[in-house]
C-alpha cells in the first residue's frame, strides 16, 4: 500500500480514477488506491472515476503535464452479513422527520435487531467537530462540501461500516442524499463533483432503505418559526428549500426501489402510522426476496 504524501500546495484536483487494481485486504475487505492528480490553482471540476479494469488490463494512467500524484487507500467491504440493514431518514427541514426516529428505532428493537443510532453531520468525536463548523460557521460552497464529506469518510469508517459488518441494523439521520439536496440543488453545487466525491469516499456503501419526509418548505417555515434559533441552512429562503426539496425528488425518481416517500403534511400520529405501514411492507418484501431486496 503506497503512503500518503504530503502536499505543500493546495491545488485543484484535474483527475480523480482507479487507476490502480483491488488488491487483497483483511477481514473480507478489499483495498483499493485512488490517484489524484494535484496542480496548482483551485477545484474547478472532477471527472466521475470510471470502473476498475480487469487486474490483468490495468494499468496505471500517466499524470497531467506538472502534476503531483498522491495515492489515498481505500477499503470497501465485501461479504457484508445478509441481516445487515442501513436505513437512512432524509427531508428538509422542519419536516419532522428526527421526531420518528425512535419509533423506527423501536421497530426493529421489537424483532430482536440490535441497532445504532446515529446522525449525519456527525455521528463521532471528529464528524460532530465537523458538524459544528458546518452549521454554524460562514463558508463557500466547496469547503461545505469538503467538510462534509470528510466527516462522513470517518462516519463510515468509525462507526456505520463496522456496525453493518457486525449485521447491526443503522439508522442515520441524514446520509447522502442531503448532500445532493442541500448542496447540489440547494447551493447549485456542481452534481458530476459531488457523484465523484460520493464514489470515492463511500464506493459501494449506500442505503438499503429511505425514508423521505416530504413536506412544502411554507409548511415547513412555519413549523421552525420560533421553535430555536435557526443554524446556517434553517436561515435559508424558501426558494433554497424548493430546490432543495425538488433534489429529494429527483433522487427519489433516480431509485424508486430504496426511497419510500412519506407525507409530513398530515398530523405526527397519522405520519407514524404511514412509517410503521411502510416498514411493516419493506419487512415483508425482504422475506419475500431475500434479505434486502432492494439493492442491485
Amino acid at each position: 500500500m503506497g503512503q500518503l504524501q504530503r502536499i505543500a500546495t493546495v491545488g485543484h484536483v484535474t483527475e480523480m480514477t482507479d487507476h490502480i487494481p483491488l488488491i487483497g485486504g483483511r477481514d473480507g475487505e478489499a483495498v483499493s488506491h485512488v490517484g489524484i492528480w494535484i496542480l496548482q490553482g483551485r477545484l474547478t471540476k472532477m471527472a466521475a472515476p470510471a470502473p476498475p479494469a480487469p487486474r490483468s488490463q490495468a494499468r496505471a494512467q500517466p499524470p497531467p503535464h506538472g502534476a503531483t500524484p498522491i495515492t489515498v487507500a481505500r477499503r470497501t467491504m465485501r461479504n457484508r452479513p445478509p441481516t445487515s440493514v442501513f436505513l437512512t431518514i432524509e427531508g428538509i427541514d422542519g419536516a419532522g422527520k428526527s421526531s420518528h426516529l425512535e419509533s423506527i428505532r423501536a421497530h426493529f428493537v421489537e424483532r430482536g435487531r440490535t441497532v445504532v443510532m446515529t446522525r449525519e453531520p456527525g455521528g463521532t468525536t471528529l464528524a460532530e467537530t465537523l458538524r459544528t463548523l458546518i452549521l454554524r460557521d460562514p463558508m463557500d460552497p466547496l469547503t461545505e462540501v469538503l467538510l462534509i464529506f470528510a466527516a462522513r469518510r470517518d462516519h463510515l469508517t468509525q462507526v456505520i461500516e463496522p456496525a453493518l459488518a457486525r449485521g447491526d441494523v443503522v439508522i442515520c439521520d441524514r446520509f447522502t442524499d442531503s448532500t445532493f439536496a442541500y448542496q447540489g440543488h440547494g447551493r447549485q453545487f456542481d452534481l458530476s463533483v459531488l457523484a465523484t466525491l460520493e464514489h470515492w469516499v463511500q464506493n459501494a456503501v449506500r442505503p438499503d432503505l429511505t425514508l423521505w419526509f416530504d413536506l412544502s418548505p411554507q409548511v415547513a417555515a412555519q413549523r421552525l418559526a420560533g421553535a430555536r434559533a435557526p443554524d446556517r441552512f434553517e436561515a435559508e429562503q424558501l426558494a433554497f428549500f424548493d430546490r432543495v426539496r425538488a433534489g429529494y425528488a429527483e433522487r427519489a425518481a433516480a431509485e424508486p426501489g430504496r426511497f419510500r416517500r412519506i407525507d409530513a403534511s398530515a398530523t405526527r400520529e397519522e405520519t407514524a402510522a404511514l412509517v410503521q405501514a411502510t416498514l411493516a411492507a419493506w419487512d415483508s418484501s425482504r422475506l419475500r426476496h431475500g434479505t434486502r431486496p432492494d439493492v442491485d
